[in-house]
Parts: C-alpha cells; structure tokens; sequence
C-alpha cells in the first residue's frame, strides 16, 4: 500500500504528482474521477497509447497539441484520416511523432466506429470492465480487469493497448480509485464514483 505525502500546501497527495505544479494539478481535477464521455475515454486511450515507452509528463505537456492535430480526438473524423494526414502528422513537432503509434490510433478510430455500432457508445462497453472489487491503491499496473479489457479491445482489432495502458488508462477514466490512503483526492473520487451513474 502506498502512504500519502504532505505537500507544502500542507495536502497530502500521491507521491508522484510532485514532480511539476501541471502533474499536481492534473492529479487534483482530472486524475480518478470517473467519465462517461466517449470522445474522452477515446482521448484517454489514445495518449496512453502514445505514452507507452516515455513519461507522462511528456504527454501532457503536449495535451493541447495532440488536441489540436487529432481533432479532439473526434474518432468519426480521425476514422476518415489518410496518408496525407500521417504525413502531417509526422511533421508536427508539438506531439510525439511515432508512426507506428499515430498509424495506431487513426486505425484505433475505424475500430472505436464500429464498436460504438455495435454497443451504442464506448463508455458502456468499457465499464463493463469496472473492477467489482477496490484494488490496493498504488500496488498494480496491471489487473484481471485491464487484462479482459485488453484482449476484448484486441479481439475488436484495436492497437497499442496492452493490459499496462489499459490499467493507466482505468485509473485515470475513474474505472478504479487508485489515489493512494491518506491523499486528499481519494475520497473526492470516492465520492464521485458514488454519484456517478455507470453507462449502460
């Protein structure tokens, strides 16, 4: 189990969001909290995609650059983005310019069309993952959930999401509450989780 530490604001937060005042905040009012919005939970699996291999911090700070280039991340017009788009892409200094991984998350947007054909939306589809039980906060990076979640995604076509993303991804979509005991986060999540009306 991970403790708590004091910040000089006198919060106890996690430990890992101390690393730069954006990491505090990200922590403070986005990390955890629950979300039901498709164009979010897309975003959210694809910056998790192109973090994989570097940090987190290097992603958001590119956030409003990957934004602005993916449209939001708008997965019917990303779906409909051809090679001219990669080339685009690939020449945009402001986001990580992988191929592999911005090929990915263009065929990743055809593969998030269909899904939301066949299941109605994505938030409904992926909170069928939500653990039935809490995890040990600051223990996994990775669960049986995630691990299902991937080889469903997998199965639909979907790359770049392991069961280590996927885990990253569910503790930042609020799927788990994974703010370590004692952080001054935990329980506004806690809270939130309980108001939260799961997609169906």
């Amino acid at each position: 189990m991970s403790i708590a530490t004091t910040f000089p604001d006198g919060q106890p937060r996690c430990s890992w969001c101390a690393a730069t005042a954006q990491y505090t905040a990200y922590h403070d009012e986005e990390w955890g909290y629950p979300v039901a919005d498709d164009q979010r939970l897309f975003e959210k699996l694809c910056l998790e995609s192109f973090q994989s291999g570097l940090s987190w911090r290097t992603i958001l700070e590119k956030r409003e650059n990957f934004r602005r280039a993916f449209c939001r991340f708008d997965f019917r017009k990303m779906a409909r983005f051809d090679e001219s788009d990669v080339q685009r892409l690939l020449a945009d200094v402001g986001i990580v310019r992988h191929r592999g991984k911005i090929e990915a998350v263009i065929h990743n947007a055809g593969r998030a069309v269909e899904l939301v054909e066949q299941e109605g939306s994505l938030a409904a589809f992926i909170w069928r993952y939500e653990p039935k039980t809490a995890v040990t906060p600051g223990t996994q990076t990775q669960s049986p959930e995630s691990l299902a979640l991937s080889k469903a995604l997998k199965k639909r076509g979907w790359k770049f999401v392991g069961p280590t993303t996927v885990f990253a991804f569910m503790q930042s979509m609020g799927l788990v509450n994974d703010h370590f005991e004692g952080c001054a986060m935990r329980e506004k999540v806690q809270q939130a989780r309980r108001k939260f009306q799961r997609p169906e």
